[in-house]
């Protein structure tokens, strides 16, 4: 091994290690705050991107209990470079969205208003979310006036017609910062975890205020 090739290895390990730390912090976050119970979602960070190198979550681990030997390395084909286990089935979906957006992280949440909303409005094929300060909180948007809407995608167990499905999701809708999928989750992104952090943060809040006035609307709640 050269001694640039052992350089550049010794970094992306490093890189690994402090990109699994931020994705043990937030998972653990998300467990708390009952937007990824159980073993339900996944975590992803952009280690280098020539070539591509995710550091992502690996399947069945409990987010709420996550530990550095849960963080894999893998490469642009969702192969595993490092680390014991599988990643997720899901994996295809995290390296679509990262090409797409040329996003630096992807988190997937499962929580409780995600997941109603998506189903209430499937047959919309989107919802729309305007008007909210809260909005401000999404890279690019600097007034509650801006209007967000989120692409919903039918779930399937077909990875590869799903990921096919969210490509078309993401070039359909550019400015989307996220993607339901059908009565599972949210997808989102950021230029780095930090930034994918807040924008579940705001994402979440939005759909749990605009679930919450859908059921009362429904209900005929003043």
């Amino acid at each position: 091994m050269s001694a640039k090739t052992t350089e550049q290895t010794n970094h992306s390990n490093a890189e690994h290690s402090v990109l699994g730390g931020l994705l043990i912090d937030a998972g653990q976050d998300f467990y708390q705050r009952g937007w990824m119970l159980g073993t339900s979602g996944n975590l992803s960070a952009v280690v280098s991107s020539d070539p591509l190198t995710l550091a992502i979550t690996a399947s069945g681990a409990a987010k709420g209990a996550l530990t550095p030997n849960h963080i894999l390395l893998i490469d642009g084909l969702g192969k595993v470079k490092q680390g014991e286990g599988r990643s997720s089935d899901e994996t295809r979906l995290h390296l679509a969205v990262v090409r797409n957006r040329e996003a630096g992280a992807v988190l997937h949440t499962h929580s409780v208003w995600s997941t109603l909303l998506s189903n209430d409005f499937a047959s919309k094929g989107s919802l729309l979310i305007e008007g909210f300060e809260m909005l401000k909180g999404l890279s690019g948007v600097s007034t509650h006036e801006h209007s967000e809407l989120v692409p919903i995608i039918e779930n399937s167990q077909d990875m590869e017609s799903l990921s096919v499905s969210l490509e078309e999701a993401l070039t359909k809708y550019p400015k989307a910062h996220g993607v339901l999928l059908r009565r599972h989750g949210l997808y989102t992104w950021g230029r780095d975890v930090a930034e994918a952090r807040r924008h579940v943060e705001i994402l979440e809040f939005l759909f749990e205020v605009t679930g919450r006035s859908h059921l009362a609307g429904a209900s005929g709640t003043p």
